[in-house]
């Protein structure tokens, strides 16, 4: 869908439309990070996850409007029953986003293309919203051809056409490839896919890890990854009991390191991004305690999960405990928006 939240609040509100809107964020720039932006508002630079106060000195006349989920849930809805009329092998990814298998079609369309076509045209008929689409073979070459020609877009990448297409993309563009990792492969003058092509497995696997496996197959279009019907993934975590308790703080943190590759390598598998990052801990005494942290936007990269579980620990004042387990949980996968007890924004 194109600016989800923000074109739904343009459809529902006149006065919205053809204006610079953020759905979230404070009118008074005092607080607040922008959950979506209106194209409108994205010619000025508003970006998600923008603080509202940058996003006012970007663009002084942008409107603030509070976002209301339950719309929002209720005209994903009607979209995947849209997909449904279609396919029943539907993966979605959040409120706004997910992957057709349409290899047999309910309607013996025969045209991948054409079902695209036609699904778009229910949704802007049916809910006068737009959705962009990507067309391939696999799930990653589609995902990225999502994004080609937004708003109100359709990219299809033939089969033959894949491992130019992945040649010239910018390594950012690659599913695991936060700010850390793309600044070390630049370093490394690794600037689009044709670059990383040049590596072999082992050497890519040497500077990059499992990661680098990936990028070997992906970057040569090959991602056999099926379609997911099955309900939706709630969270996804990895944790390890220790041979002897943990006092040092240097060992709790290499041990967060490796918990947070093993949490990473499955979210990679499974091309998933959560918003909330939680961490577990179990003392020597058997105490048990958890910690979270959430973000606005999705997050995927290991950087920042593995710094999101250090600064968790931090806060639980390790000095002289005594730690038998560490775990780390990456969760809420969809949409929405709630304040806990804390005060702190929490999205699932």
């Amino acid at each position: 869908m194109d600016a989800f939240y923000a074109s739904v609040e343009q459809r529902d509100n006149p006065d919205y439309r053809g204006k610079p809107i953020a759905v979230g964020g404070s009118p008074e720039g005092r607080g607040g990070v922008v959950a979506t932006a209106s194209y409108e508002a994205r010619k000025f630079g508003v970006r998600s996850a923008m603080p509202s106060k940058r996003a006012l000195q970007l663009c002084p006349q942008v409107i603030f409007v509070y976002p209301r989920f339950a719309v929002y849930k209720e005209v994903s809805q009607h979209v995947r029953a849209i997909f449904r009329r279609y396919t029943d092998l539907i993966e979605p990814l959040s409120l706004d986003e997910a992957y057709l298998d349409v290899t047999h079609d309910k309607l013996n369309i025969g045209s991948a293309i054409g079902i695209a076509q036609q699904i778009r045209a229910a949704i802007k008929e049916e809910l006068q919203l737009t959705a962009s689409a990507g067309v391939s073979v696999n799930k990653f070459v589609a995902k990225i051809a999502s994004d080609m020609n937004k708003p109100d877009g359709l990219t299809f990448i033939d089969p033959s056409q894949v491992e130019t297409f992945m040649e010239q993309l910018p390594v950012e563009k690659f599913f695991g490839v936060g700010k850390v990792t793309a600044e070390k492969m630049n370093r490394m003058n690794l600037f689009t896919g044709a670059d990383l092509k040049k590596l072999t497995e082992d050497e890519l696997s040497r500077y990059f890890g499992k990661t680098g496996r990936f990028f070997y197959r992906i970057v040569r279009g090959i991602d056999d990854r099926e379609v997911q019907p099955h309900r939706e993934t709630k969270s996804m975590g990895a944790e390890d009991t220790f041979a002897y308790d943990l006092e040092l703080i240097d060992d709790m943190f290499a041990e967060l390191d490796k918990i947070a590759k093993t949490v990473y390598d499955r979210l990679l598998r499974y091309e998933l991004k959560g918003r909330t990052v939680t961490l577990k801990i179990k003392y020597s005494d058997f105490r048990q305690i958890t910690r979270n942290h959430s973000f606005l936007q999705p997050v995927g990269d290991l950087e920042t999960i593995a710094a999101t579980a250090k600064e968790l620990l931090l806060k639980t004042e390790p000095d002289g405990a005594k730690i038998r387990l560490l775990g780390i949980t990456l969760s809420n996968f969809g949409d929405g928006i709630t304040k806990p007890d804390n005060g702190q924004l929490r999205l699932f």
